[in-house]
């Protein structure tokens, strides 16, 4: 028979109690994590959100709550009132490990079926059964901590925005379709029949809305939406810092980001270095073969294209060729260069190529080609010491405006480090990196596309170059990423406050005047009431999190995730809606097509 909870009340959290509580009358109220029963004494580990608690019913003491204990299963959910004891044998693992509760009274509040998996952080429940009873997994200790460590990180930020004389504005999450990179998740509007609405993928126009507002410190822990295809650091919907300032330089946003994450580090007991360090994109590429490097590497990439220029016919080679040397992968088998080498094909690479490093002489198929003084000059050129391994490859086609050999030795690099434990857990290596092209290639179209979005900044010395095709690609933004360990935090960028030049931006786009006004009409005519200069950025909450709990997916951060099918396993989510909700929406389903 159930209990209600009437005049109790919780006095603690079961995962607070330590020695210094012993003769405290506490009453404690939560899940029952384990029972074990040797008769005369039953003892359950009582589990809430803060941990777990050991409580003890003697037989001869406390008989009623002895005998209801003994119907106790896990997952049922008690009050217990007792007292603070110290226990004769503490458990140093636990970190309620030197106490126990003596109870005297039980109240049975509800029970609970018997659960599709062990609510502990060794269940071995697939990942798919653990989203359908999402409520079960987030009473596991492991992803309990992750809510409150993302919960901490978040409340830092705050502070720290609001120290700094930020304003928390919200933005409209029913807007218009502004395309920035990603499809739009649209809403159809009842009102008026055939519009639709489109959830944010970021507050972008109205945060600068908000600096032509005279808002001038504008910040927001902001839900955005994209309909894009899901990895393992991506969800359909996610959570960022988003902020914009005016009268700044990158300078300005450099330094308030700095006190943010300086902030949000204190939560997992790390200090950080400021300033952080900065990073051109052009030599990130070329350094490390990516434009969000992992810096806790080292193993930076070398351009091997000259000492390759004699084979380059025989092997077939028209690009560039980048390497590094893999210090102590000499000795590695021919399993696992197979290994790499299919990693990297994996990657784009036309042809990955190795050299093993010894003292008596080196050992590679390329001697065939390049002959022994050849693959000497080109150890000598990647840095390598006897015991290295030389790796080196080209790709398979040149991407305009980039360095493909060097983004397909980047991937090679991070597959090396992580087969060489290179990448320390308790290391963390911030970077800014700046200098990015305001344009990029795209081979879809054919055509030049904005890297960020529209509004990003130029430097002042490229504007001449929007009016000339040929050499757009070398257009500098006034665009930023801050980068963690190999994961890009947040972007961002200083304006176009200048509605000159943001048509000009506009045309080189191929835009014309029509399509401009159609797609940003409102924030056009708002850039003719005397906008500031400004600018902002967004960080990725969820990443961050993910990254301070050391896991491996953003689905262990979030509380209800989708999967990576963009479904809500737990909610069955999305569904079917009945014909009467569409025929309010003025929608008709197109039938589906029959199979071939």
């Amino acid at each position: 028979m159930l209990d209600f909870l009437g005049e109790l009340k919780r006095t603690n959290r079961c995962g607070e109690l330590r020695g210094s509580d012993a003769g405290k009358d506490v009453v404690l109220m939560g899940w029952v994590h384990r029972r074990r029963d040797h008769g005369q004494i039953i003892f359950i580990d009582l589990r809430d959100r803060a941990g777990l608690c050991q409580v003890v019913f003697h037989k001869d003491n406390a008989p009623e709550a002895h005998a209801k204990a003994e119907g106790l299963r896990s997952e049922f959910v008690v009050a217990v009132a007792g007292r603070v004891a110290r226990r004769e044998k503490p458990n140093p693992e636990l970190p309620t490990g030197e106490i126990e509760v003596i109870a005297t009274r039980l109240l049975l509040l509800n029970t609970s079926q018997t659960p599709p998996f062990t609510v502990e952080d060794d269940t071995t429940a697939v990942e798919e059964t653990r989203l359908r009873y999402r409520y079960l997994d987030l009473r596991r200790p492991r992803l309990a901590g992750n809510i409150a460590l993302r919960h901490k990180i978040v409340l830092e930020m705050r502070k720290a925005m609001d120290e700094m004389g930020f304003y928390e504005i919200e933005t409209p999450m029913l807007t218009r379709s502004t395309p920035e990179g990603a499809r739009d998740y649209l809403v159809p509007s009842r009102v008026h029949p055939g519009q639709f609405y489109a959830l944010p993928q970021s507050p972008q126009i109205f945060k600068q809305i908000l600096m032509i507002s005279g808002m001038d410190r504008y910040f927001q822990i902001v839900r955005c939406f994209r309909d894009e295809d899901l990895r393992a650091d991506r969800q359909p919907e996610f959570t960022q810092l988003d902020l914009e300032m005016s009268f700044v330089r990158p300078e300005d946003v450099f330094e308030a980001i700095e006190r943010v994450m300086e902030r949000a580090f204190q939560v997992i007991g790390v200090k950080v270095k400021r300033p952080f360090r900065h990073l051109l994109y052009k030599d990130a590429i070329r350094k490390y073969g990516s434009d969000k490097p992992d810096l806790r590497i080292g193993l930076e990439l070398a351009e091997l294209t000259q000492q390759f220029a004699e084979g380059k016919q025989v092997l077939g080679l028209a690009g560039s060729v980048f390497g590094f040397a893999a210090p102590g992968a000499g000795a590695w088998s021919r399993k696992q260069i197979d290994e790499l080498v299919e990693k990297g094909k994996a990657a784009g690479a036309k042809a990955v190529y190795t050299v093993k490093v010894a003292a008596e002489g080196n050992t590679s198929a390329l001697e065939k080609t390049l002959g022994a003084d050849g693959v000497k000059a080109l150890v000598a050129a990647a840095g390598a010491k006897p015991g290295d391994l030389v790796v080196a490859a080209a790709a398979k086609e040149e991407i305009r405006g980039t360095e493909a050999a060097a983004l397909v030795a980047g991937q090679l690099r991070l597959f090396v480090a992580e087969k060489l434990n290179l990448m320390p857990k308790d290391r963390w290596e911030l970077a800014w990196i700046t200098g990015f092209p305001l344009f990029e290639w795209s081979e879809t179209d054919k055509a030049w596309v904005s890297a960020q979005h529209p509004f990003t900044g130029i430097v002042e010395e490229d504007l001449d170059l929007l009016e000339q095709p040929e050499r757009r690609g070398e257009i500098r933004s006034k665009g930023y990423d801050l980068v963690l360990n190999g994961y890009e935090l947040g972007s961002g960028s200083v304006r176009i406050h200048r509605q000159d030049v943001q048509a000009r931006v506009f045309r080189a786009l191929g835009l014309t005047d029509e399509q401009a006004r159609q797609r940003f009409g409102f924030f056009l005519d708002a850039l003719t009431y005397g906008t500031p200069p400004h600018g902002g950025i967004a960080l990725g909450i969820d990443r961050i999190a993910m990254l301070f709990a050391g896991e491996k997916s953003l689905r262990e951060v979030i509380a209800f995730p989708k999967t990576a099918k963009a479904q809500d396993l737990m909610a069955d989510s999305p569904s079917p809606v009945g014909k009467d909700q569409l025929d309010d929406l003025h929608i008709a389903l197109k039938p589906e097509a029959p199979e071939q």
